[in-house]
């Protein structure tokens, strides 16, 4: 995963930007993304994504170009799956064989929806680690009931994510996620101890700052 330093990009966008969507200068972020596979010596152009906050999932093919979706997979080698955040919880799954990857881009539409379920049907294995990137922080993500109610009527389970905050809910993306996988029998997960919002210096965050731009998280195999 990307943070925001390191690019070319100027304020707000400074400096790291690898998104083409939030009116930054255009040759700016390609340049970033020139560094960006320079930099992880990337076998090809990583798989780019419109992302839509769908449960939409696409097998990353040369052939599709900026397809509608949120997350992709392979199980191919030389293929880079990516996918862009800043406060949304990025994903990372691979099979505990090495030869199925995955990149998720899961905001609280997408993970009420099922994007995580989605991935692993798509992937068609539960054996799977897992990795969760930079996201809002569970203090900083304030929902109101109909976020809250939405997860509950998937399962009750949901409710240990929320905690109540006067009139709202503050909800732990990264709970959300966990339990998801737990209700699928994966229980390989790593990472969720960042705060996008809190954290200015390495991450962006739309919620802080509105106007921003966005990290990449990344996974391939060689």
């Amino acid at each position: 995963m990307t943070t925001r330093n390191g690019g070319v990009s100027k304020a707000p966008y400074d400096s790291f930007n690898l998104a083409t969507h939030v009116e930054d200068d255009l040759e700016q972020v390609l340049e970033n993304r020139h560094h960006l596979k320079k930099a992880l010596n990337l076998p090809v152009e990583p798989f780019w994504l419109e992302q839509i906050h769908s449960n939409t999932v696409v097998e990353a093919n040369a052939g599709l170009i900026l397809p509608k979706a949120d997350a992709s997979f392979s199980t191919q080698k030389n293929v880079v799956c990516v996918v862009m955040t800043a406060d949304c919880l990025p994903v990372l799954m691979c099979s505990k064989n090495g030869e199925k990857i995955a990149a998720i881009h899961a905001g609280w539409r997408g993970l009420e929806s099922g994007i995580i379920s989605k991935t692993v049907e798509a992937l068609k294995t539960k054996e799977l680690t897992v990795w969760l990137g930079a996201a809002i922080g569970a203090q900083r993500f304030e929902v109101g009931d109909d976020v809250r109610d939405a997860f509950l009527k998937k399962s009750a389970d949901y409710a240990e994510a929320f905690q109540e905050n006067g009139s709202q809910w503050l909800a732990d993306i990264y709970q959300l996620a966990r339990i998801e996988l737990e209700h699928l029998g994966i229980t390989d997960v790593f990472g969720g101890e960042f705060c996008t919002v809190t954290d200015a210096d390495r991450f962006y965050s739309y919620r802080r700052d509105k106007k921003t731009g966005r990290m990449a998280t990344l996974i391939w195999r060689d």
